[in-house]
């Protein structure tokens, strides 16, 4: 009885945490603009009493009696791994004071709507002063978790636990020496054709060719749905209710195809965790304070960048289901076959936008961000000198010349919700996904389905290996029992190396 009650106060926190997700794809995708600041004392509210269930003397008292009514199980049980997740939790959110909490979540409640009125108007100023108090929340927070080297690996804790600056330098050295000849070649070569991609696409026909590929993929209707919003996410509400963003932009068909595919991998992610771990804490992010099933963000962009990728920007793929991109756009694509169309969604050209950025480059805007992000945090850059920063870090990785904030500094969403620690997970994402797509490729029934169209053998590898697992394992635990080792840039270096030689005949 102790560990039943146990479970249905974690329901609890899981139930508060939902309710404020809600309210979150609200703000993103219907609210009208003059809810903002209601919304964000609402949402606050809400972190506040999740947080303040979670940290309470009963919680505490049922999580005593169920660790001594599961200590006779196995180590590694569910049981006691859901208690150690608590109990480690529960530490945790003590160091940080409630109103800080409380504080942080309204801040990042005002703050989309601020960001995406200065993203309209290229305004960074308008943006500066919350940025600004974003910056000195975090700084708080990161000196309330606690660290050994930098300010910024305690924020990376709540997304990538394990993560440092210092290993993040071995990851990126070790990217940058594996990609720079390839982009160096790549760019001596002669580049695919995109003109076709250029085409006006109505948003209408583009919403239901994505959202077909993305059922194609595994993506269940019945539990979830594709809305469009800014800047394209997705968010779950238990694995029964799973929704998915995209942006569209009517003569750049691309984005919001592989928006959608890149949302709809996040989206399985969540869909397919293990039923029985719904409302519990291994569906529950208790560090982050997010209703989410993925053990790590980095984890998480595994799946997403997975299915856009190495499976929706294959030879492969399009080769079997280009017909299909014709029929939806027999005007646009009447001069273009699958070869052209694979070549030119893979085009590789240094860009401004990290969403819509080529398989290739896209690392290098990680890079950038966690450096500029690093060094707000340990006070090494101010938020005021944050453009020129930007701009000289493009230069520096892209050899680009910045026209404006709106394609620089102001472009990415997360700074406006709080969110400082979290840039790294997508390149953590884009190594796991290298990692376990050449795993599930050695198994004959993925690659059969693959090369019939059929990826349901795929979406049930990673379910096996991935998904159902929730929050069980940690990000290392899970590779190596999907594996048999640990993180390993090699196969995503080898991945992008093939392919690209490939497109470019290099």
């Amino acid at each position: 009885m102790g560990y039943a009650a146990f479970l249905e106060r974690m329901g609890q926190v899981n139930d508060l945490l939902n309710a404020k997700s809600i309210l979150s794809w609200d703000a993103n995708t219907m609210m009208p603009p003059g809810g903002a600041v209601t919304r964000a004392k609402q949402m606050a509210t809400l972190m506040g009493l999740a947080r303040d269930v979670l940290v309470s003397d009963e919680t505490r008292s049922l999580l005593d009696k169920a660790e001594g009514e599961v200590s006779s199980t196995p180590d590694g049980s569910v049981e006691r791994t859901i208690c150690a997740q608590t109990r480690d939790a529960i530490d945790y959110h003590l160091r940080i004071p409630s109103d800080l909490i409380r504080k942080r979540t309204e801040l990042g409640g005002l703050g989309h709507d601020i960001w995406a009125e200065a993203r309209k108007n290229d305004d960074f100023a308008a943006f500066t002063p919350l940025l600004e108090e974003t910056v000195a929340l975090n700084r708080e927070m990161a000196e309330h978790i606690g660290y050994d080297a930098h300010p910024y690996d305690a924020l990376m804790y709540r997304f990538e636990p394990g993560e440092t600056m210092a290993t993040l330098k071995t990851l990126f050295a070790t990217l940058r020496e594996g990609l720079l000849p390839l982009l160096r070649k790549v760019q001596g070569a002669d580049t695919p054709r995109i003109d076709f991609l250029q085409r006006n696409y109505p948003a209408q026909q583009q919403l239901a060719f994505g959202i077909s590929m993305a059922r194609k993929l595994g993506y269940d209707l019945h539990r979830g749905r594709l809305d469009l919003t800014v800047h394209p996410f997705e968010v779950s509400f238990t694995r029964n209710d799973v929704r998915i963003t995209t942006r569209i932009v009517e003569d750049w068909m691309p984005g919001s195809l592989f928006g959608t595919l890149h949302e709809a991998g996040h989206g399985l992610y969540e869909q397919f965790a293990d039923p029985a771990f719904v409302r519990t804490p291994l569906a529950t992010d208790l560090i982050g304070f997010y209703a989410v099933s993925g053990v790590s963000f980095g984890a998480h962009e595994s799946q997403s960048r997975l299915f856009e990728n190495q499976v929706g920007r294959s030879r492969e793929f399009w080769e079997l289901n280009f017909a299909e991109a014709k029929a939806a756009f027999p005007e646009q694509l009447a001069d273009v076959d699958a070869t052209a169309f694979w070549r030119g969604v893979n085009r590789v050209k240094p860009g401004f936008i990290r969403v819509e950025a080529d398989e290739l480059t896209y690392d290098f805007h990680i890079m950038l961000r966690v450096d500029i992000e690093a060094a707000l945090v340990d006070g090494s850059l101010s938020v005021k000198d944050l453009p020129e920063a930007w701009n000289a870090k493009i230069k520096e990785y892209l050899d680009l010349d910045v026209p404006n904030n709106r394609l620089g500094v102001l472009q990415d969403v997360h700074w406006s919700s709080g969110q400082i620690g979290t840039f790294c997970n997508y390149t953590i994402g884009n190594v796991m996904a290298g990692q376990l797509f050449a795993k599930a490729r050695e198994d004959a029934a993925v690659a059969d389905g693959l090369a019939r169209a059929d990826y349901t053998p795929v979406r049930e590898w990673m379910t096996e290996h991935v998904h159902r697992h929730g929050r069980r394992y940690t990000r290392d635990e899970l590779l190596v029992r999907a594996t048999g080792r640990t993180l390993d840039p090699a196969p995503y270096v080898a991945h992008l190396t093939q392919k690209y030689s490939e497109v470019y005949g290099v």
